[in-house]
């Protein structure tokens, strides 16, 4: 199984950058082809409908994206949405998405946000129709409080969870979901 772990703060020690590690982890340990994309080493322009296509990253990411059988994106929330990163990569690789099992880890400072994801979400499956695991983690500022939270506490076992569910979707719809039509 091919999967990609998409850490998009642009900050590379952040907790949404912890979270993409430990997915990564998971998904390692049982023996998946895992890859994790920090969009802070890429330096991607900004979409502008015209030439950020052209950007020789944009394609490299397209490729791993159609190759991926599950992907997760780690982002951070910021103003009731997820970050703008996240939403970049989309709009510069968006066909490449068409038919992807999608699960998220959102890192974020208050309960206040919990549904933040649900536009982004929408958008990749109403726009390229992925299909998106209903089960998601969203960790807030006291989850981090305690490093035994990210070694075995209870938010390593929602991150755990999540990787077993994405993993388990993306291999029972390999080969039935809609991998380009439109």
């Amino acid at each position: 199984m091919r999967l990609l772990v998409f850490s998009c703060s642009l900050n590379p020690t952040s907790r949404g950058a912890q979270l993409a590690q430990l997915a990564l982890a998971d998904w390692r340990a049982a023996g998946h082809e895992a890859e994790l994309v920090a969009l802070v080493s890429l330096g991607l322009p900004v979409c502008d409908g015209d030439a950020a296509y052209e950007h020789p990253a944009v394609g490299e990411l397209a490729e791993k994206i159609r190759a991926a059988q599950g992907i997760i994106v780690a982002a951070p929330v910021y103003n009731f949405d997820i970050n703008a990163a996240a939403k970049n990569l989309v709009e510069l690789t968006g066909p490449a998405w068409t038919g992807k099992v999608v699960g998220f880890l959102c890192a974020a400072g208050g309960p206040s946000s919990y549904m933040s994801v649900m536009a982004f979400a929408n958008s990749l499956m109403l726009d390229f129709r992925c299909v998106v695991v209903p089960r998601f983690v969203y960790a807030m500022e006291r989850d981090f409080a305690d490093e035994q939270m990210l070694a075995d506490g209870e938010l390593r076992r929602r991150v755990r969870a999540l990787t077993a569910d994405v993993a388990a979707f993306a291999q029972a719809l390999d080969g039935l979901t809609d991998r380009g039509e439109r």
